[in-house]
């Protein structure tokens, strides 16, 4: 008698059930992806609609969300340009940051008498809340463009800084013993071994960073309050909430949340195709 007919079971069914068992976890995991916060969605639209009409709450207090789509489709045109100044805002001010936060982080790495001289610094720029910063920079810098950026640029670049000098000073010690005994430069040190460590821990940075720089441009437009064609997205909210048109709010609102999701899948997209080859945090785990 064999060993398999003396136990009574064949192992590859066993081998084979697991493996379903891991498929049909994946396919569940796909839909429930999409389908669950898109359902939360739903269910919280129908809400927000039910409330609305059994406790008759008039539009300028609390518009359905009906209303407020409806607003959004008549207002595109005007949204949509003051949604394009921030964007511009946005972006500029997360260009800057990462090359700001990437050029202070390598300084940081090259020479530690630099670091303890100015990172106490970015610490107390990042500490101090950008409301209270806003006013004395639109006192003492002219342009508009240059204070938005300067206020959007001094929320996003600390993270960037701080995670990227995280990365850089987390290389395998054991690698940099080697590449001292191999008798590397500090330049192929840092090209060779310590960027390519610090890049999971600059993308983290980034994906904060992206979101900050939005949050900064928006405290930005509403400080410096000032209207026109130049106008973003924040002047575009306080000009509704003084007329009382509530569904431009919301509107205006809803504009700015997909600009932040759109931002942060982007860069999210961004560190994934980065790392997914090599990287733990972007691999495909069995469950």
């Amino acid at each position: 008698m064999s060993i398999a007919e003396d136990r009574g079971a064949d192992p590859a069914p066993i081998v084979d059930a697991d493996e379903a068992r891991r498929a049909r976890a994946r396919r569940l995991d796909q839909i429930g992806k999409w389908t669950l916060p898109a359902l939360v969605l739903l269910v919280s639209l129908f809400l927000w609609d039910r409330v609305v009409v059994w406790n008759e709450i008039p539009h300028y207090i609390l518009p359905g969300p009906g209303l407020v789509f409806e607003t959004l489709i008549k207002d595109w045109a005007m949204l949509f340009d003051a949604a394009l100044v921030t964007l511009q805002i946005t972006l500029m001010a997360l260009a800057v940051a990462v090359l700001g936060g990437v050029g202070l982080a390598i300084l940081f790495t090259q020479s530690r008498w630099i670091e303890m001289s100015f990172y106490p610094y970015a610490v107390i720029l990042q500490v101090t809340p950008i409301v209270a910063i806003a006013p004395l920079i639109f006192i003492y810098v002219d342009s508009r463009i240059a204070g938005l950026l300067l206020c959007a640029w001094l929320v996003a670049f600390f993270p960037v800084l701080s995670n990227t000098t995280l990365g850089l000073n987390s290389a395998d010690h054991n690698l940099r013993d080697l590449f001292r005994i191999m008798g590397a430069t500090r330049w192929q040190r840092l090209r060779y071994l310590q960027l390519p460590s610090a890049l999971p821990y600059f993308l983290g940075g980034l994906r904060i960073a992206g979101g900050l720089s939005l949050i900064g441009a928006v405290v930005a437009e509403y400080v410096a309050g000032t209207g026109g064609i130049g106008s973003g997205l924040a002047f575009r909210i306080l000009e509704a909430g003084y007329r009382l048109n509530i569904p431009r709010m919301f509107a205006a609102l809803i504009l700015i949340a997909g600009m932040g999701v759109i931002i942060f899948a982007g860069l999210s997209f961004l560190s994934h195709m980065l790392l997914r080859k090599w990287h733990e945090s972007a691999l495909k785990r069995e469950r």
